[in-house]
């Protein structure tokens, strides 16, 4: 096998996820080679596509000692610099990148998801710009474009780079998945047919798994728009399936980490321990996702003295990294942190932030799961606040039913047993929390805040220690803090009522999930 019928032979195995016989491929070229800086960016491109990101720096960079100018190496390094939050190395590769090579479109497009990860939507959008008009028909910039554009409420603006995708690719799920977002198809059926036609089985066959899983989802809520509930469940069910089989579902560790978070703080004398100061201010937003998290946050985000972050893994990333093995923490290394005065936890957290450039000293974190995390968030941001977003359990089930996520940590929410279990996971932990820290946590339960937006904002703003301002309930005009996730499309909206038992038109196809929950609540 000549050189490059043995690259082509390593893509493929990549495309398909077979990393180990990929990478022993290309150990024997560089052996062959090992002057070739062409293949040292490519074990590394494999490492970073098998999850080994700090193994495949060594990778990238050995590239680059051999040519300082290999612009691939460069760009895939930055994208593993920001993968692991070493946001100014990553910021100074692609700035590198774009100073020598101002016209390369890969580098400007991932400098444009940098950006748009730090909630930087607006500075996202200029290099995107720049790139379309060196392309204008790149698809890849496209769908960033329709994507930043609904970030920042520009959905007339989506739609446009949207429905151009499907005029160069019909096939292009994502582009439908987007525009399923925006449209509700009570008032608009031409995209509805767009999707159909791909349902045609002589087209679907073309279809990867995860075009179809994007189709599924997009269809399915169409339906659910139209008031047909029966195919809406047919089509999000085959979508739920699909995504299910990318996953491997297993509850047990899930189990073991909230057990183990109970027993560690069973034992901690928390009167004891240190208080921590912080100059800046934490309002952790936290409860089931799809329980009404981004609501919340746009609200305080709206208000003049707090900014939003969005949806950031900081904290959880820091606990694993410092405190877990196998899901069992280290009790030791956590007094030891708390003995310190200037602690790595508070520090590593601060220095993420601070990367976010934010022009106050009040600033939410909208990670939904942080619900796990409510005990370390007392230990070391003791005068954060802390809301607990709640809804009624069906219609929450449902909504993460309905949904793709792109998260990793989102594996148990394709399949309604699953869905039900970490419910009720979820809630036990969060009693737990309650009886500890009750008079620390504010509940804010969406249903009432949809009846009466005015009297509970004013509750959820004054538990954050704030004054009141009419700008709080006007936050679908002010776009100060953009919106990354699959609430991206309600963000926009004023408060709406129609999410509010929603799962009576589900009833008799999510029996049982339904069941589970009536067994609990």
């Amino acid at each position: 096998m000549d050189i490059k019928s043995k690259v082509f032979k390593i893509q493929t195995l990549i495309s398909s996820n077979q990393f180990f016989q990929a990478g022993k491929i290309c150990d024997e070229l560089i052996k062959k080679f090992p002057q070739n800086n062409y293949f040292y960016n490519l074990k590394g491109l494999i490492l970073q596509s098998s999850g080994q990101l700090k193994k495949s720096i060594e990778y990238f960079n050995k590239a680059l000692s051999l040519d300082q100018d290999n612009y691939a190496a460069m760009n895939n390094l930055a994208t593993v610099y920001k993968n692991v939050y070493e946001f100014k190395k990553s910021e100074d590769l692609y700035k590198k990148v774009i100073k020598k090579n101002p016209k390369n479109i890969k580098v400007l497009n991932n400098y444009s998801n940098f950006k748009r990860e730090l909630n930087q939507y607006s500075d996202a959008k200029k290099l995107l710009l720049q790139a379309i008009k060196i392309e204008p028909n790149n698809t890849e910039v496209l769908l960033n474009l329709s994507v930043c554009s609904q970030g920042l409420g520009q959905m007339d603006e989506a739609k446009k780079y949207a429905f151009k995708i499907i005029d160069i690719q019909p096939f292009n799920t994502s582009a439908h998945k987007i525009l399923s977002s925006i449209i509700n198809y009570r008032n608009e059926s031409d995209h509805f047919e767009k999707m159909k036609e791909l349902l045609d089985e002589k087209k679907l066959k073309f279809l990867s798994l995860t075009e179809k899983i994007d189709l599924f989802f997009a269809v399915g809520k169409a339906y659910e728009d139209m008031k047909d509930f029966k195919n809406a469940y047919n089509y999000l069910s085959k979508a739920n399936l699909l995504q299910k089989q990318n996953n491997n579902v297993d509850l047990t560790n899930i189990r073991k980490l909230f057990k183990n978070l109970i027993k560690l703080f069973d034992t901690l004398q928390l009167k004891d321990l240190p208080k921590f100061k912080s100059k800046k201010k934490y309002i952790f937003i936290c409860g089931m996702p799809r329980s009404g998290t981004t609501l919340i946050e746009q609200i305080l985000a709206s208000h003049s003295k707090v900014r939003g972050a969005g949806e950031i893994h900081y904290l959880s990333n820091i606990i694993n990294e410092f405190f877990l093995n196998d899901n069992n923490f280290n009790k030791s290394k956590i007094l030891e942190e708390l003995s310190k005065s200037n602690n790595k936890i508070i520090e590593k957290y601060n220095n993420f932030l601070n990367f976010h450039q934010f022009d106050t000293d009040i600033i939410t974190d909208k990670a939904p799961q942080n619900f796990i995390w409510i005990g370390f968030i007392k230990l070391f941001f003791p005068n954060s606040k802390i809301i607990h977003c709640l809804r009624n359990p069906k219609d929450n089930c449902l909504s993460l039913f309905k949904n793709h996520f792109p998260s990793k940590t989102m594996f148990w929410a394709y399949d309604q047993k699953d869905i039900a279990d970490y419910y009720i996971l979820y809630s036990k932990i969060i009693n737990y929390w309650k009886s500890r820290f009750e008079d620390s946590i504010f509940d804010a339960n969406y249903e009432n805040l949809v009846n009466s937006p005015e009297t509970e904002a004013r509750k959820l703003i004054s538990f954050c220690d704030l004054t009141w301002e009419p700008e709080c309930l006007q936050f679908y005009q002010n776009k100060k803090t953009p919106v990354q996730t699959v609430s991206v499309s309600q963000a926009n909206k004023p408060i709406y009522k129609s999410s509010v038992n929603s799962n009576l038109g589900f009833t008799k196809h999510l029996r049982k999930m339904f069941n589970i929950l009536d067994s609990y609540f």
